[in-house]
C-alpha cells in the first residue's frame, strides 16, 4: 500500500518561500512520477508540479514555473516543493501524489495535504 504523508504547510506572507516535503513509501518509484497538487477554496484540484522519479525530468504549471520548484530525494524516499515568490493566489490545500498506473494522472495515490496560507 503506498503511502504519502505531506509536512511543511502554514502561513506565510507574500513574497516569502517555503518548502514542502513528501514522504513515500510502500512501493518502488523507479519508472513512476511524483507530483503536488493543490487545490484552492472554491476551486478545483490542479497539478502544479511532477517530477520523474529516475530521471528527475521535471514539469510545472505556467502559475507557478520560475517560482516553484519541485524534487526528489531517491535514497530518502523525498519528494519537495520549493515556494519562492509567493503569492496570495497560491494560498491552497497542498497534496502530494503519485499515479497508480504508469504515467497516468488519472487516478492517484493522495497523501492528506498541507495547508498553505499566503498573506498579502
Amino acid at each position: 500500500q503506498v503511502q504519502l504523508v505531506e509536512s511543511g504547510g502554514g502561513f506565510l506572507q507574500a513574497g516569502g518561500s517555503l518548502r514542502l516535503s513528501c514522504a513515500a513509501s510502500g512501493r518502488t518509484f523507479n519508472g513512476y512520477a511524483m507530483g503536488w497538487y493543490r487545490q484552492a477554496p472554491g476551486k478545483e484540484r490542479e497539478l502544479v508540479a511532477t517530477i520523474s522519479w529516475r530521471a528527475g525530468v521535471t514539469w510545472y504549471a505556467y502559475s507557478v514555473k520560475g517560482r516553484f520548484t519541485i524534487s526528489r530525494d531517491r535514497a530518502k524516499n523525498m519528494v519537495y516543493l520549493q515556494m519562492n515568490m509567493t503569492k496570495t493566489e497560491d494560498t491552497a490545500v497542498y497534496y502530494c501524489a503519485a499515479p497508480k498506473y504508469g504515467a497516468s494522472w488519472a487516478e492517484n495515490y493522495w497523501g492528506q495535504g498541507t495547508e498553505v496560507t499566503v498573506s498579502s
